[in-house]
């Protein structure tokens, strides 16, 4: 498909022209001004058809027209630059659709950023070896190469990115983190930034963070009809601690997002304290950890209980004195939402009594605990179904029947067999029984053993995605310890 027109002049007059096979479309929002039509005739095809959008629509239309052009990258032209002037040749608030930056640097770090967020990856890695630049993308939590490149252009890569956020370009020797804002048309998206000194230069990963995302409701998020329900209906609690467990990229925080999203209203005031703050919530006051001047979870919360707050989300659970102040913060009439980096949920108990809290207080002020893992679904346009031995004897242990499905790889999905993730989870949801078990120190055996007699294993919530078709069964165990 042929574009004629540069972004920023379709951006400002609200108009492009598509062509192809001798046919083109005019995209049109609103009126469209005769000057603006005479200046632009002549690069008509044969027909001409017109296609009227609203702001909207249009601005989308845009971002799917333009974000293509990026794609494909003159690699020669990276040889003799001077950093100076790629250093100051672009604002790091240029829209990374208009192409009017012409430097080679700059246009690849753009093209990057951009096909990382079309692929719908959560971090971009720029990692230097002996003899070459890595860049991979982790897609669906796995991580694949993009590029590799002659080394000689790291250095300029990696001054580039500083620029753009903020860092300092000389200091080399140190690990340094900063952020970026940028607008892909009408996403906007923040990148979080951390360079690492390695053996063969500074390694950088760029977390993406699409602000749009904060748009996601608890039923979005894959879990089981039963662990949702048992969520909402801890959440529905005026007071006491809620626990989300799982290990650095299980999805915990996006729960957590979730959940103070159900239960927001402008009735409650809602106040967080994050490292750091990862997405904007409307309505909700949030607070970001700062080490440098002494803001550490424990200080944080503190301060926000003298906030006259109704409930109140914690990032972490990382030490007792943070551990200790939520309890008593729960004990005292509030909500308290965190996470705990624990493999299940019981663990999760044990992990806080380990940490020195008393089980009488634990017992009294914890309402419900989440521990979850994030699987890969399955691409709808190529699964196919899974009928190999080991899957099948697998199975057969589970009494399961019936067809499921395996990867298989197209198109559609970069030949990954993949696209997307879903959460699956497992939940203790507090009674009388469970209370007295911590009450009583009871070992984690013994509570295990009650709590899942009522309640499904993570690996068993795992095969009801499994049964519905949504993911396979290599990929549920590579999540899972059973």
């Amino acid at each position: 498909m042929n574009l004629p027109l540069p972004y920023s002049y379709c951006k400002l007059n609200k108009v492009t022209i598509t062509n192809e096979n001798n046919h083109s479309i005019l995209h049109v929002c609103g009126e469209l001004k005769p000057i603006i039509l005479s200046s632009i005739q002549d690069l008509f095809a044969d027909t001409v058809e017109k296609k009227i959008y609203s702001d909207d629509d249009f601005q989308n239309l845009l971002t799917e027209l333009y974000t293509d052009k990026t794609e494909d990258l003159d690699f020669s032209e990276l040889d003799n630059l001077n950093l100076a002037d790629i250093a100051n040749s672009i604002s790091p608030s240029d829209d990374l659709l208009d192409d009017k930056n012409k430097g080679p640097i700059i246009k690849l770090i753009n093209a990057t950023i951009t096909k990382a967020i079309k692929a719908r990856s959560s971090d971009i890695h720029l990692e230097p070896f002996e003899n070459k630049l890595s860049i991979r993308f982790r897609v669906d939590g796995v991580l694949r190469e993009v590029l590799q490149y002659q080394k000689n252009i790291t250095q300029m890569i990696i001054s580039r990115i500083k620029i753009m956020s903020k860092l300092d370009i000389s200091e080399r020797r140190l690990p340094q983190d900063g952020r970026i804002s940028i607008s892909i048309g009408k996403r906007e998206v923040d990148l979080r930034v951390s360079t690492l000194p390695s053996s063969f230069g500074e390694r950088v990963v760029l977390r993406i963070l699409e602000k749009d995302k904060t748009h996601i409701n608890l039923d979005d998020l894959g879990f089981s009809s039963e662990t949702l329900d048992s969520y909402k209906k801890g959440l529905s609690k005026t007071e006491g601690i809620i626990l989300v467990t799982g290990p650095t990229g299980s999805g915990k925080t996006t729960s957590l997002y979730a959940g103070l999203k159900e239960i927001s209203d402008r009735s409650q005031n809602i106040l967080t304290i994050e490292d750091p703050v990862e997405y904007a919530l409307d309505g909700i006051g949030q607070t970001q950890v700062n080490n440098k001047t002494g803001l550490t979870f424990a200080k944080g919360l503190r301060a926000i209980l003298r906030q006259d707050p109704d409930i109140v989300m914690v990032g972490e659970i990382r030490d007792k004195e943070t551990a200790e102040i939520a309890i008593q913060a729960s004990l005292t009439g509030h909500l308290v939402l965190s996470t705990v980096h624990t493999n299940s949920a019981v663990n999760a108990i044990t992990r806080l009594r380990d940490m020195g809290i008393e089980p009488y207080l634990l017992s009294s002020s914890l309402v419900y605990v989440l521990s979850q893992r994030l699987v890969r679904k399955l691409c709808e346009k190529c699964k196919v179904i899974d009928d190999d031995p080991k899957s099948l004897k697998i199975l057969e242990k589970y009494n399961i029947s019936g067809a499921v499905y395996k990867s298989c790889g197209c198109d559609e999905c970069e030949h990954t067999g993949f696209k997307g993730r879903l959460s699956v989870g497992e939940h203790i949801l507090m009674d009388g029984v469970i209370s007295d078990l911590i009450h009583k120190s009871a070992s984690e055996n013994e509570i295990a053993e009650y709590a899942y007699s009522n309640n499904k294993k993570l690996f068993e919530n795992g095969l009801l995605a499994l049964q519905d078709g949504k993911t396979s069964l290599s990929e549920l165990l590579r999540i899972t310890e059973d």
